[in-house]
């Protein structure tokens, strides 16, 4: 990589009175994280490592061993993907209960430790998520534009080398195949699997109905809501839940699912890079949007407003994003917003449930029009957002 990226996570201070649980995608850069950011450890695993990997699971008991061989009772402790070995999880509670030392654990599923019916260490450890790069980590660079950001995707190494972002995304998809669900027997058909994984990148965002869904990749209805749960558990999409708080109208009842980047979501589904003029550019426009209001909620801690969209059962009204009881947020990925492109937004307005009513598109500057609906270009956006103007705390 050419540089590395300031991350927006703070840990250091917090990993100076207590362990942490740092999850994210793979490649979100948890270990570049741990390597930059905060203090050097007295020891360090990565059990991405199969020579260490295979000794652990040969000798449980070795972390332990090693803890005491080498008389490490204070400083930091980094174990890496440690969802390849949860039975680590064990020590590492004991170790947080007898002696001063913290540990930080990274891992891209938190399915193995669940599936293992081990918890988070019961609060002794706080989770943390980082993920693919923010707004605020490289808002003042040269290459931070739309194009740069649907070619690469925000991965850090892919977004540093653009050259190398389209070999690495296309090997993407094999590495989570083979890291987090063959290796780890996730699945018995894993060609059906795999099938399956594109057909979701292809509706990436879109409202999805277990049933019609199964129909057309040729599978259960169980299997589809099984597979879905691996990939939220594995942190590859997102789940944006219908909002169900209006009076006037009954909503859809279908959740939508966002691939966590739009690199990997374009290069799964076979995606060449869109010009503005195409449908996919406006998708992967609401999936960027999307992927910063998930991150900004999760860094600044809110906890009482859930990401959600609106979409009545009929199909006839739909908008995008829905922050708590707050904010209505539609995106269009135009130049030039038109009344066409605000009547969903105005006609969920009538409700009189949200105290703010915002479109986010490609405008050159912001526009607040007669009825209290505000036109933000994407920048002025995410630059309101991450200030904290736009909702509440």
């Amino acid at each position: 990589m050419r540089d590395y990226i300031k991350r927006y996570i703070h840990l250091e201070e917090i990993l100076t009175k207590k362990s942490v649980f740092l999850i994210g995608p793979r490649m979100c850069g948890k270990s570049m994280y741990a390597k930059n950011e905060v203090q050097k450890p007295v020891l360090y695993w990565n059990l991405l490592s199969n020579t260490l990997y295979y000794r652990v699971i040969s000798n449980p008991a070795l972390l332990e061993e090693t803890l005491k061989a080498e008389h490490l009772t204070e400083g930091l402790v980094i174990i890496d993907e440690v969802q390849r070995a949860p039975q680590l999880l064990y020590t590492v509670h004991q170790a947080i209960e007898d002696t001063d030392l913290l540990f930080l654990m990274t891992g891209s599923s938190v399915r193995k430790l669940k599936s293992g019916g081990v918890n988070l260490l019961g609060g002794r450890a706080l989770e943390k998520k980082l993920h693919p790069l923010c707004y605020p980590e490289i808002k003042n660079r040269d290459d931070y534009n739309l194009e740069h950001i649907f070619r690469t995707g925000l991965l850090p190494e892919m977004y540093l080398d653009p050259n190398y972002a389209e070999d690495a995304l296309q090997a993407y998809e094999g590495l989570y195949l083979e890291t987090e669900i063959q290796l780890e027997n996730e699945v018995n058909d894993l060609p059906g699997f795999i099938n399956f994984l594109k057909k979701a990148a292809i509706s990436n965002g879109q409202q999805i109905n277990f049933s019609s869904f199964a129909s057309d990749v040729g599978v259960s209805r169980q299997a589809i809501r099984t597979w879905y749960k691996i990939l939220l558990d594995t942190l590859m999409v997102n789940e944006i839940k219908p909002y169900g708080k209006t009076r006037k109208r009954k909503e859809t009842s279908f959740s939508r699912f966002y691939f966590f980047d739009t690199g990997v979501a374009r290069s799964i589904a076979a995606m060449n890079i869109p010009s503005e003029t195409m449908s996919e550019y406006g998708t992967l426009f609401e999936t960027y949007i999307a992927m910063e209001l998930i991150a900004y909620i999760d860094y600044s801690g809110i906890r009482n407003k859930e990401i959600t969209y609106y979409r009545t059962s009929d199909g006839k009204r739909e908008v995008d994003f829905i922050i708590g009881d707050e904010v209505a947020i539609e995106t269009k990925a135009t130049k030039s917003v038109t009344e066409k492109d605000i009547s969903n937004l105005r006609e969920l307005k009538t409700e009189g449930i949200f105290s703010s009513y915002i479109v986010v598109c490609r405008e050159e500057s912001p526009r607040m029009l007669s009825d209290g609906i505000l036109i933000l270009p994407w920048k002025t956006f995410l630059e309101r957002l991450w200030n904290g103007e736009l909702i509440r705390k």
